[in-house]
């Protein structure tokens, strides 16, 4: 832990984020996704928004702070609680009167309104219904929601249940999307105020040699604690990062007990609560990358020969859908010869927060130099995954690697409106990625862009060396 700084404080009254009580003041992470919730009601076309992200990122804190600041009337279900409940009943009530031959004019106001008296029809009024996912009859009315209403509708939770239930309808056209994921490495350093040290410091080693030491140490810590907000500000207490750690075990036993209801099979439920050490053990091996489909192959070996012989390969892929769709995992795919037509999707996977990736590579026994390496290269992969969505940077669909002859590059982009082309190499010490280099010489990319560890940074030529803590800084 950086113990030569002083963790402080922010309170932010005009963002609004995940909260805890520390001696009587009220500390607020604040999140890139405020601006995003923002940017949707500011248009003017805009549909019920759906908020995603994987379990205790804090979407329902950030989605109730922006009603509660942006609206003058808000309407809070929980579909989990005993708000929930009585919504759910209002429904029940309504739909038997309709199926009996009472009308409505517009069914979906009526509804509200029972629930909520005094609920008015208007751009100021809210309405949220977290943990969606519990009841299908309520999403597949969305698409009502959306067409019958003046006020505005954000529904929230995780993708748990919905994607082993048929009944689950998608409505297409009628839905804007919000994904909310782990703080990054800005919003970190946000909260420990040090966000202006991190925007003033050069790319390329003209900075003071003091503020890359003082980024570097924040960086290692949070590559092991990661960017759960509950696990941060557990952080910002000044815990030591066991205990930090500690918080985030509790996060993963919570998705875990949650998610074993939804597995009727035993062994599926056997598979999920391994997967997770497979997966790391995957990330760990020397590879180029799977072939199409095999990935679940590779873990199924893994699996099998850790804990069961009868699991099947449709085990594994519901455990991988599963992880994947909760947002817990990530895809790359692989450019074979470094042809960006040739992609090939799912070829690797990744954490989708780095002190997840931190715990599971260390449970599994992997060495403390190949962490730092895996660590890094995911961190890397979380970054290039944010420019990719929409408004997108750059291409693909998902993040990817390549190959060139009998080598292999970390990661290979495309930049949209330039189209140039990187070779990016992500080294924990000084070594150099030779593949790298065959591809700038062989005119397979316009620059080698390597992103290292304990460097200041620099450019020679066609080729940039950054801090591997500075990615997001970087402009393709």
């Amino acid at each position: 832990m950086a113990g030569d700084l002083k963790r402080s404080f922010i309170i932010y009254n005009e963002w609004t984020f995940v909260k805890a009580e520390r001696r009587g003041f009220a500390v607020y992470l604040k999140r890139k996704a405020y601006d995003e919730l923002t940017a949707w009601k500011k248009r003017p076309d805009h549909s019920t928004l759906e908020v995603s992200g994987a379990r205790q990122v804090g979407k329902t804190y950030i989605v109730n702070r922006f009603a509660d600041e942006q609206y003058s009337q808000k309407i809070y279900i929980n579909l989990l609680d005993l708000s929930g409940e009585l919504f759910l009943e209002q429904y029940r009530e309504l739909w038997q009167e309709m199926k009996s031959g009472k009308r409505y004019q517009n069914p979906i106001y009526e509804l509200i309104k029972r629930y909520q008296p005094d609920f008015e029809d208007s751009e100021d009024t809210i309405v949220i219904i977290d943990e969606i996912q519990e009841s299908a009859d309520i999403y597949n009315r969305i698409r009502e929601f959306t067409r019958t209403l003046k006020c505005d509708f954000i529904i929230t939770g995780s993708y748990l249940g919905r994607i082993l239930k048929q009944e689950f309808k998608y409505s297409s056209g009628d839905l804007d999307y919000l994904e909310i994921c782990t703080l990054g490495f800005e919003e970190f350093l946000t909260a420990l105020n040090r966000i202006d040290l991190y925007e003033k410091m050069s790319l390329c080693g003209e900075s003071g040699t003091e503020v890359y030491q003082e980024l570097q140490k924040l960086y290692n810590d949070y590559c092991v604690i990661g960017g759960y907000p509950g696990v941060v500000l557990k952080y910002l207490k000044n815990a030591p990062l066991q205990e930090c750690q500690a918080e985030l075990l509790k996060i993963i036993r919570l998705f875990t007990n949650e998610s074993r209801r939804y597995f009727e099979d035993i062994l599926d439920v056997a598979v999920y609560e391994n997967i997770f050490s497979g997966v790391a053990r995957i990330l760990a091996k020397e590879k180029k990358g799977f072939d199409e489909d095999s990935f679940s192959e590779e873990l199924q070996g893994i699996v099998v020969k850790d804990y069961s012989s009868n699991i099947t390969k449709a085990s594994v892929n519901r455990a991988i859908d599963w992880l994947y769709s909760s947002g817990i995992i990530g895809f790359a795919g692989k450019l074979p010869e470094c042809s960006i037509l040739d992609f090939k999707a799912k070829a690797r996977c990744y954490f989708m927060d780095i002190g997840l990736a931190y715990y599971f590579l260390t449970k599994a026994g992997v060495s403390k130099a190949a962490v730092s390496g895996i660590i890094n290269e995911n961190f890397v992969y979380l970054d290039l995954r944010r420019r990719i969505a929409h408004p997108s940077e750059i291409a693909l669909e998902t993040p990817a690697f390549a190959t060139l002859g009998n080598g292999e590059i970390d990661f290979y982009v495309k930049e949209l409106a330039s189209e140039r082309t990187y070779a990016v190499e992500v080294k924990s010490g000084k070594n150099s990625g030779k593949t790298a280099a065959e591809a700038l010489e062989k005119k397979k990319a316009d620059y080698i862009l390597y992103a290292k560890g304990n460097t200041c940074g620099g450019k020679a030529d066609n080729t940039i060396t950054i801090p591997i803590y500075g990615i997001s800084k970087f402009k393709f």
